[in-house]
């Protein structure tokens, strides 16, 4: 093993190894690649989802996740994203603690439905929550962290 491969495994070991990514990150490959910001995040979130099916990083999927990809007008697309929920090693179901917990994060001035992204993570003890959503990342979150695609890869030291 490589000098920076064992930095890395260090610093996933530090760091946790379980993942949620929202529905704007999934999408991010299908927004406007001319643009660069959009074309990074997308490198940064495949490079992710790399990991996860080299099994350093855990996928969890929601309930909400099934719900928002339901709506995705492109069914190459949405077949595409729910393949991930088969890789995902939990599956967050609605429950009263769920919509509890997202009433209190609403009140940080969050959205129902990213509330409800981000009460499923916390429930499915993630390390981080990877969204893509400007709006979400300015938000600061008890028990989890929210970053962007390409800021998770350089925490990684990649």
């Amino acid at each position: 093993m490589g000098l920076q491969n064992f930095y890395a495994s260090v610093i996933i070991k530090i760091m946790g190894n379980r993942l949620y990514l929202d529905n704007c990150a999934f999408n991010r490959p299908y927004d406007d690649q001319t643009l660069l910001k959009n074309y990074l995040e997308a490198e940064a979130k495949t490079f992710v989802q790399k990991k996860i099916l080299q099994e350093t990083f855990e996928l969890a999927w929601s309930y909400v996740m099934d719900y928002e990809v339901s709506f995705n007008p492109f069914s190459d697309r949405k077949n595409q994203i729910l393949k991930w929920k088969n890789i995902a090693k939990v599956d967050i179901n609605e429950s009263d603690k769920i919509i509890a917990m997202a009433n209190n994060i609403m009140q940080k001035n969050i959205k129902s439905k990213d509330a409800l992204h981000l009460a499923c993570a916390i429930e499915a003890e993630c390390n981080y929550f990877i969204t893509t959503d400007g709006k979400i990342l300015k938000k600061s979150i008890d028990n989890i962290i929210i970053v962007d695609p390409i800021n998770f890869v350089r925490m990684l030291g990649v």
